[in-house]
């Protein structure tokens, strides 16, 4: 049975906590919101860091990527955390998947592993990986995978042309833009079977539960006894999975968390001086 519930989020001021998971990061594209990362990164701190995969788009350095200086901040962030002591564990995604060749290798002291087990300071055991293997879009069909981004903006640009040659070949009305949505909501309703399979693949190592990204959709749930936690991602939602020191798991909405130190300090207002 699925106890569905809202992720449980903390809008934290910051500090140091014991374990960070993050992933969907996308360095190397536009989307990146690479200004939000840095001041969770400098709020932040953990023993351990989980970049649970897509930290680097090298599907977009193929095609010529973007590499602006707030990227190379994010990194240097994160190897100033690893040299001031904090452990860094980096498991390749789909976007990254070049870096899984150098899977049980330590890279400038970053760990790279395909997938492990994170036991928390409570006891439980979850499975940490990216998640792109159970994903059959994926697997079965990248088109798909570019159709979300791309899709809707190229369907609304060449609907009106193609309708006009359709009529001219006396052929019958057909919108592609509803095609395409109808393949999208097909790629979305793939999200129950992800979960479950996840699910599955934890169950069948005996851990108590997954952490995994991919979906950009943060989520925290039980699904048959069993945790399912996805980190959410940093283009869109600005979210991460944290461990408190009692081994209690949380998400951080680091948006919610800006927005509201924004109006704490307006609410303020400006400083007087003294007369």
């Amino acid at each position: 049975m699925m106890q569905t519930s809202k992720p449980r989020q903390r809008t934290a001021q910051g500090g140091r906590v014991r374990t960070l998971f993050l992933s969907d990061v996308h360095l190397a594209t536009h989307a990146c919101r690479a200004d939000m990362l840095l001041g969770f990164l400098r709020y932040h701190d953990a023993e351990t860091i989980y970049l649970v995969g897509d930290i680097v788009d090298f599907w977009e350095v193929r095609r010529g990527a973007i590499w602006p200086r707030s990227h190379n901040d994010i990194v240097q962030a994160v190897l100033g955390k690893m040299r001031n002591g904090t452990r860094i564990v980096l498991i390749p995604g789909n976007h990254d998947e070049g870096l899984r060749e150098f899977c049980g290798f330590h890279l400038s002291g970053i760990e790279i592993v395909r997938d492990c087990i994170h036991e928390t300071a409570g006891g439980l055991r979850l499975l940490v990986t990216h998640g792109d293997d159970f994903d059959v879009v994926v697997r079965h069909g990248r088109w798909l995978a570019y159709l979300g981004g791309w899709g809707p903006r190229l369907a609304r640009w060449i609907n009106a042309p193609l309708s006009w040659v359709r009529r001219k070949f006396g052929l019958g009305r057909w919108s592609l833009s509803g095609y395409i949505k109808l393949k999208v909501k097909a790629a979305v309703n793939f999200v129950g079977a992800f979960e479950n399979a996840l699910l599955a693949e934890a169950r069948r190592r005996a851990a108590d539960g997954v952490i995994c990204g991919h979906i950009h959709q943060a989520a925290h749930h039980e699904i048959d006894g069993l945790k399912y936690l996805n980190c959410g991602d940093w283009v869109e939602s600005c979210t991460a999975i944290a461990e408190d020191w009692a081994g209690r798991l949380y998400h951080i909405d680091w948006l919610k968390a800006t927005r509201e130190r924004e109006l704490a300090l307006a609410s303020t207002g400006p400083i007087q001086e003294a007369a």
